[in-house]
């Protein structure tokens, strides 16, 4: 029978050859993980360049600048490069998690939600590295940040925290149980990485999302333009040919163009998908539940 010396210097082992296996696997992990080339892609699949690039020819891509028209003023997308003043070169990886999933700075300040990190928190964790991955290799880019210009009072952040309050849920993204690994695909893509909800969703006054329509379409899309209905109640009679035409030329079956802003994301996001995430993002749209167009931006 083993003394209790020989059996605590067993267990001692064991938990020894657990810890290690346990580090072993996290540093498998963060090195499969950090992949900037994978980041590239999802850089694109999430549309960062429109937001985070000026408008007009010879912008730096991601320097910051570009303005969003919104009902509450207008916000100017932040530098984004590893600049250390300027951009985010001071920040590590947590502070880039951070921020997508909790919608908070280095400082612990709110962002406002016209960053969508209500979408970008569902995004994975090897995803998040990736792209984090990814910024790391751009070149920094010393172009100051643009004050947003807001009106009274919502320029004032601590009121955020009452805006997630009610319109904020932060966690990963969850695939449905009992949907194919295709629909899940194409509904992380629309839901956490394309944000697509963010314009195509009706908000009320508060600037929350309506969520019982969403995808519905919004009038209160970027610019102050209308954003379309996405769901079946508008799309159903196109094919699954029609569809794909718009994401990867921006053509609808009669022969129309999308306007400037859905123009830009077919141009920056949805034309460089993949054939199987074009195919996901499809199927997703076609499993939506309809919904009719209606007052968009009432609860």
């Amino acid at each position: 029978m083993a003394s209790i010396a020989e059996r605590s210097g067993a267990m001692m082992s064991r938990v020894l050859v657990v810890l290690l296996l346990a580090s072993l696997c996290a540093t498998w992990r963060v090195a499969v993980a950090a992949d900037p080339k994978r980041g590239e892609y999802l850089v694109r699949a999430g549309g960062c360049l429109g937001c985070h690039t000026a408008e007009g020819k010879g912008a730096t891509p991601f320097a910051g600048g570009r303005p969003l028209k919104t009902p509450f003023g207008t916000f100017y997308g932040p530098n984004i490069t590893p600049h250390p003043q300027a951009g985010i070169g001071r920040w590590t990886e947590a502070d880039f998690i951070n921020a997508m999933r909790q919608g908070r700075r280095p400082d612990g300040a709110n962002y406002f939600p016209a960053f969508p990190y209500p979408s970008f928190t569902k995004i994975a964790d090897s995803d998040l590295s990736d792209l984090w991955a990814y910024l790391r290799t751009l070149p920094p880019n010393s172009r100051a940040n643009q004050p947003h210009n807001l009106r009274f009072p919502y320029g004032w952040r601590f009121l955020v925290t009452f805006w997630k309050w009610l319109f904020f849920t932060p966690g990963a993204f969850a695939p449905a149980p009992g949907t194919s690994p295709t629909v899940n695909r194409g509904a992380y893509l629309a839901q956490a990485l394309g944000h697509c909800g963010e314009c195509h969703t009706p908000r009320n006054f508060l600037g929350g999302p309506v969520s019982r329509r969403f995808l519905a379409g919004g009038d209160t899309g970027p610019d102050g333009r209308s954003a379309p209905n996405l769901t079946p109640a508008s799309l159903g009679t196109w094919s699954d040919a029609n569809l794909r035409e718009l994401l990867v030329n921006g053509m609808t079956p009669d022969d129309d163009t999308v306007s400037e802003s859905m123009a830009e994301v077919v141009r920056n996001t949805t034309s460089q998908l993949t054939p199987g995430d074009l195919a996901a993002l499809i199927a997703y749209l076609r499993a939506l539940q309809p919904i009719a167009d209606g007052p968009k931006a009432k609860k």
